[in-house]
């Protein structure tokens, strides 16, 4: 599921024609306006035909999204990220994990360490 996940799709959902800008901003994290105004700028600034032949390249190439391809808005933004930055991303999970890691450590440590204050005021009630 994760190489699905980090893929190209075409974004029919969100698309105005083809569903390549859609799609473009989907896999980078970008909002879908300025792709589009990319886009027309692209063209206009001289890439007239070669804008225009390899939207309709990718257009034919790439699949359409998945509908159900992400949980929630923060799974699709964790996978954007992971797209745009997988070290990064990979170290954010193991920074997160340390953390966690070091949180139960310091519960088992509570847990299963000889507390003397404590002994010693239930040896007094004795």
């Amino acid at each position: 599921m994760s190489d699905s996940r980090t893929k190209f799709y075409l974004d029919k959902q969100n698309a105005k024609w083809k569903g390549v800008c859609s799609g473009v901003a989907d896999y980078t994290g970008i909002e879908v306006i300025w792709v589009r105004i990319a886009m027309i700028l692209l063209t206009l600034a001289g890439g007239f035909p070669w804008t225009l032949i390899a939207y309709a390249l990718v257009a034919w190439m790439a699949e359409a999204k998945p509908i159900n391809l992400y949980q929630d808005r923060d799974d699709q933004k964790f996978w954007q990220g992971v797209r745009s930055n997988p070290t990064r991303s990979t170290a954010e999970v193991r920074s997160k994990l340390r953390d966690v890691d070091r949180r139960l450590a310091d519960i088992e440590l509570h847990y299963t360490s000889r507390n003397s204050a404590l002994a010693n005021e239930i040896d007094s009630l004795r």
